[in-house]
């Protein structure tokens, strides 16, 4: 069955502040009306809560093929109990981290091969694809600096490692374009979220909530202002790849993704407590079951795009369908 709703991801190194847009953009959505489930990878889910504590604060002698079949468990799980019911009923699911985060982690800055983790994401998931997905970026030092509680065993990681990591992210965003939003994260909380709610207008603003959806607030659905630009709901999630042939993901031999809808909050206190710290907000910063922040600039990619002095750009690797997700969540 194909998804109804929207399903939208946030991306970043640790530190950008990911948890605080997500919180804002979970508000512009449930004041029009939308059931949003706001969630995260690692940690959605008991399980998921469960491995991200095993591979975050577990063992430093964790190899990374172990590291990525642990996040590949997660995301299987994640999408099938969580992610997909929640598309499957018309709801907005907001994603703290999906595949990208694994090609970025564990494919680049790991060296495992982004295109082998790429395959293995699309079969863990069936295919499934946010339509739209924010990078928050930010030089990995300026994370490293928001940082309030000690860091876990992935942001203990050298800053070459961070910044391999920034620049895998750069180039995905560079070969989806359409899909992946780059939004400037080092600017106040207010200039991002401004940023990210002018795409959420631009792509969203004409839509509805599903008939028979619940609302977050609890009621129903808010009925759309023309008079206010900003009214309308999230556009339904587009099943399987682009509508443009162009776009078409079948010649990397990946399973073409279903574009999907955000959920209601499925983060427990655990994963919101270690969430803040992403955003260098301490708890104002840790996800809530009412809120979500983030902002975009006009939909266009900032940050330097180019590679290290004396490193070549690294080649495409093959989209997930056109669609990546991280596992990470700070």
């Amino acid at each position: 069955m194909s998804p109804r709703g929207v399903f939208i991801t946030f991306e970043g190194v640790d530190g950008a502040g990911k948890t605080t847009q997500i919180r804002n953009a979970r508000e512009w959505f449930e004041a029009r009306g939308f059931e949003v489930v706001m969630t995260c990878e690692p940690g959605g889910t008991p399980l998921g809560a469960e491995l991200r504590r095993l591979v975050q604060n577990g063992p430093d002698d964790i190899d990374p093929r172990t590291e990525a079949l642990l996040y590949a468990a997660d995301r299987a799980y994640h999408v099938a109990t969580v992610v997909r019911p929640a598309l499957a009923r018309g709801a907005v699911v907001l994603g703290d981290r999906y595949i990208d985060s694994s090609l970025a982690y564990q494919g680049a800055a790991r060296s495992l091969g982004v295109d082998e983790i790429a395959a293995m994401s699309a079969w863990a998931t069936e295919g499934l694809s946010p339509c739209t997905t924010f990078l928050l970026d930010l030089p990995p030092e300026v994370g490293a600096g928001r940082r309030t509680d000690a860091p876990d065993r992935m942001e203990r990681e050298s800053a070459d490692f961070h910044e391999r990591v920034r620049r895998e992210y750069l180039r995905l965003a560079d070969a989806e374009p359409d899909r992946i939003v780059v939004i400037d994260a080092v600017g106040t909380r207010e200039e991002v979220f401004s940023e990210i709610r002018g795409v959420l207008v631009e792509r969203f603003a004409d839509s509805a909530p599903v008939s028979g959806a619940p609302s977050g607030s609890g009621g129903g659905p808010a009925p759309a202002q023309p008079s206010d630009p900003e009214r309308g709901a999230p556009a339904p999630v587009r099943d399987g790849a682009d509508d443009s042939p162009d776009q078409a993901p079948a010649s990397r031999g990946i399973p073409e993704p279903e574009r999907g809808a955000p959920v209601s909050d499925q983060t427990s206190d655990a994963d919101r407590s270690a969430s803040a710290q992403e955003d260098g907000t301490g708890d104002e910063a840790a996800p809530v079951r009412d809120g979500v922040d983030h902002g975009s600039r006009g939909g266009k990619p900032v940050g330097d795009r180019s590679p290290a002095p004396g490193k070549a750009p690294s080649a495409p690797a093959p989209l997930l369908g056109e669609a990546q997700g991280a596992l990470w969540e700070l």
